[in-house]
């Protein structure tokens, strides 16, 4: 057998055909709403941001136009979820934070989402549950500094 990384390996496999669609199917189930959607969305890249958060840097964490980004904010402003500050670092900025009720809103949308995942995988084993869990959590943390790395300037 060859010692090859998994990484140099061919991935001429094709179940991997079937992961971006097997993705997007996962995004549409929790929440329940196309706005609930969008805002767990927001609420979570500004939670999980390693720093401050512009919504030029919010329009390029989601892949959408900067107009919006800035809609979502608005409306996620208005709902009491986020606030506008200055930054810490550039006084001149405007930085995202999320407010009380945005941490709580958040909060609502992990439960829910993760009743369903329950839900979905009843017939699971508690172990299988776990492995795709982290290994979910993984791929997103991955993907995530992927997206950052690919992208030079996020204001």
């Amino acid at each position: 057998m060859s010692s090859t990384s998994s990484s140099e390996q061919p991935s001429d496999d094709p179940t991997l055909d079937q992961i971006g669609p097997a993705l997007s199917r996962l995004r549409r189930r929790t929440p329940a709403s196309s706005k609930d959607l969008s805002r767990n969305l927001v609420l979570n890249v500004i939670a999980d941001a390693p720093g401050e958060t512009t919504v030029g840097g919010l329009a390029a964490e989601m892949g959408v136009a900067q107009p919006v980004a800035s809609r979502t904010v608005a409306a996620c402003i208005e709902d009491g979820l986020l606030r506008r500050a200055a930054s810490q670092s550039d006084g001149r900025r405007t930085v995202l934070e999320l407010t009380e009720h945005g941490e709580a809103e958040r909060e609502r949308f992990a439960a829910e989402q993760r009743k369903a995942f329950l839900e979905i995988t009843v017939a699971w084993s508690p172990e299988e549950r776990t492995q795709f869990t982290r290994l979910l959590t993984r791929y997103g943390a991955d993907a995530t500094a992927w997206s950052r790395n690919r992208t030079p300037n996020r204001d």
